[in-house]
């Protein structure tokens, strides 16, 4: 039997990412489902643990390959997606899953998964908070931010096609949000 789909989605700098890791250490039955990436890794970064690597030939042949539930070129040679080994292998080690998705593959895997799947939307307070975020990030070029907060904008226009919206105005009060919205879907079936 398949498990469930937990799908978390939102611009660069919403607080997708931590929210996820937070929900990982509160639900043990959560595990977490490894992007495939043609980005280059960040420092910190290891393969098989924060993504799968891979080059922009290798990831094109897997797409060919029809290897992908979902992918998508995020930014101009970076193609991001998800093997559909890897949502397997954590079904089979008896696991629910959750992403850290870019809001297309999202909706590509609820379209995939819609009975046991619940996608669940990052928002930012602001466009220009999300901007002092990615900011004090430091981790991009000047040309390379202006495409995220391009990016940034495209994704906030999805943000009603997902099951639930969480407005990130502040991390403890989403990190509830995030966990009794959670709770309440792992706890049905």
């Amino acid at each position: 039997m398949n498990g469930k789909l937990v799908i978390v989605a939102g611009p660069s700098g919403s607080g997708k990412t931590t929210i996820v890791r937070h929900l990982l250490g509160v639900y043990p039955r959560l595990a977490f489902s490894i992007s495939a990436s043609s980005r280059q890794k960040r420092e910190g970064e290891i393969d098989g643990e924060d993504y799968y690597f891979l080059s922009v030939e290798e990831f094109k042949k897997r797409i060919k390959n029809g290897e992908f539930l979902e992918w998508e070129e995020v930014y101009p040679g970076s193609y991001y997606g998800t093997l559909r080994t890897e949502v397997e292998r954590l079904w089979k080690a008896g696991r629910d899953v959750i992403f850290d998705i870019d809001v297309k593959g999202a909706m590509n895997l609820k379209k995939h998964y819609p009975g046991c799947s619940l996608a669940v939307f990052i928002q930012p307070p602001s466009l220009e908070v999300l901007e002092q975020r990615l900011r004090l990030r430091q981790t991009e070029s000047a040309d390379f931010f202006q495409q995220r907060i391009g990016k940034a904008k495209e994704e906030l226009s999805y943000a009603a096609k997902f099951d639930h919206i969480i407005q990130n105005y502040g991390l403890q009060e989403a990190f509830a949000e995030a966990e009794k919205l959670i709770g309440d879907f792992l706890s049905t079936f």
